[in-house]
């Protein structure tokens, strides 16, 4: 069994109230912190335990927070990243709504760490409940003397508020993101400057996700160097699943890094194996943003090595034969899923998202989702394949933010390892538009990997 750190107590009658997660050793780790340890110890702390960004690019969150500019009188934010926009991603909100004062207690310890004494939980304008949850949650901690003035004795000021987004994919970026903090249009900024040096109203500047933001407490509870004691590598701790599709048990699940590919999939403890007696097609790992793989190399490696949750493992092979772990956004796919379909409503959104600032992604999203469309409903040409790897090489690493790359990897991808299902889309085009499962042998596992550059 895993050991689980941030959801140890979801299932708790009332946890998501300030009383009954005291009585679960809630906010020891603002004692802790804020008695205890200083600004720079708290910051060491989070170095050592190797916790990496859990928002999707896993960037070490020990080290950005050391980048923080600090000049002398000029105010630092924390801000938490509660867009959570990326398809088949969930588990943000599950700890929004579940287990609210878990993330005001990391808030607070992040703050302090920072020398932030005012705070943004920035989250998607569709999540009212949650945003209700987390509101009703901060003013329990500011009445027992968690926030506001002198923290509990110690002389820490901290101001903690929720701020709804627009509903916008392009938020969950994060200069974006503040950007629309700032109450402008929510489009991405050059970088750089990196916000660390200007973010919010030009000041020194980190963004965090909910889940980076709320491993702080575990970390400083138990330590760093205990932590990192978890996991494998650099990919070190716990880290939340969200995961759907055609499996037996969908849910938020949090696993130890290094769980097998294999074994979650197909274990009771996690998704419980294909729904419906169905075999296993394809899997989106890290969200749609990330590159789709099919089973065989899912579940392995090029070199024939259990693929494992990690980001390193699931990377291997680069995207060639591998992915990323993302947000953790695990979308599995049976023998009956149309992969063309899937890579269509996946361009369609990113189309729609798209803020509009880089021609590149503002024209090329449009393209892609044309395109996919003409393929899908039985109108496609052989030469429309080719269009589309072309058009999406046109806007990878061609854009001031991700949501480029975001677009361009799923489509890229999907043509790589299915691309004579989309070939039998134009010569089939007909049984396409009404069977659409697409073509089941991609669910057989395959006894050799070739690879072509």
């Amino acid at each position: 069994m895993a050991r689980k750190l941030l959801l140890e107590h979801i299932n708790v009658p009332g946890i998501n109230t300030l009383e009954v997660y005291r009585q679960k050793g809630g906010y020891a780790a603002v004692e802790k912190a804020l008695k205890t340890l200083t600004p720079d110890e708290v910051v060491e702390e989070v170095k050592k335990s190797g916790l990496r960004g859990r928002g999707g690019a896993g960037f070490p969150t020990g080290m950005k927070w050391s980048f923080l500019a600090k000049p002398e009188g000029v105010p630092r934010y924390l801000v938490c990243n509660g867009d959570e926009s990326e398809p088949g991603t969930f588990k943000d909100r599950y700890l929004m709504t579940y287990i609210p004062h878990l993330l005001i207690e990391g808030m607070i310890v992040a703050s302090y760490a920072l020398g932030a004494n005012t705070s943004y939980i920035y989250v998607r304008g569709e999540m009212m409940p949650q945003i209700r949850i987390l509101e009703k949650a901060i003013a329990e901690a500011k009445n027992a003397g968690l926030l506001g003035n002198n923290i509990l004795g110690t002389g820490y000021n901290l101001e903690l508020y929720v701020q709804p987004g627009g509903g916008a994919y392009i938020c969950g970026e994060e200069t974006a993101l503040l950007e629309s903090l700032e109450g402008k249009r929510g489009n991405p900024r050059i970088k750089p400057p990196f916000p660390a040096i200007a973010g919010l109203y030009g000041c020194p500047t980190v963004v965090n996700n909910v889940e980076s933001i709320a491993a702080v407490v575990p970390i400083v509870n138990e330590g760093g160097e205990e932590y990192a004691k978890l996991g494998i590598g650099r990919s070190t701790g716990t880290k939340l699943i969200s995961a759907s599709g055609n499996i037996k048990k969908p849910g938020v699940y949090e696993i130890d890094l290094g769980v097998p590919v294999e074994e979650f999939i197909y274990s009771d403890e996690y998704c419980g194996g294909i729904a419906n007696g169905k075999r296993l097609k394809a899997v989106v790992a890290g969200g749609s943003s990330v590159p789709i793989l099919p089973a065989n190399l899912i579940l392995k490696t090029i070199n024939n090595e259990a693929r494992l949750m990690t980001y390193e493992s699931l990377s291997d092979g680069g995207f060639a034969t591998g992915t990323m772990l993302g947000s953790g956004g695990f979308v599995v796919l049976d023998e009956d899923q149309c992969i063309v379909r899937n890579t269509w409503n996946f361009s369609r959104f990113y189309h729609h998202e798209s803020c509009g600032q880089c021609s590149p992604c503002r024209e090329g999203t449009g393209w892609m989702e044309k395109v996919l469309h003409r393929l899908e409903y039985g109108h496609g040409k052989m030469s429309d394949i080719d269009l589309l790897v072309d058009v999406s090489k046109k806007i990878e690493g061609n854009t001031i933010c991700p949501l480029g790359d975001a677009a361009a990897w799923p489509v890229a991808s999907a043509i790589r390892h299915f691309r004579d299902e989309f070939e039998w889309h134009v010569t089939n085009a007909q049984e396409a538009i009404t069977r659409n499962y697409g073509l089941a042998h991609y669910a057989d596992p395959l006894p050799k990997l070739e690879v072509t550059a």
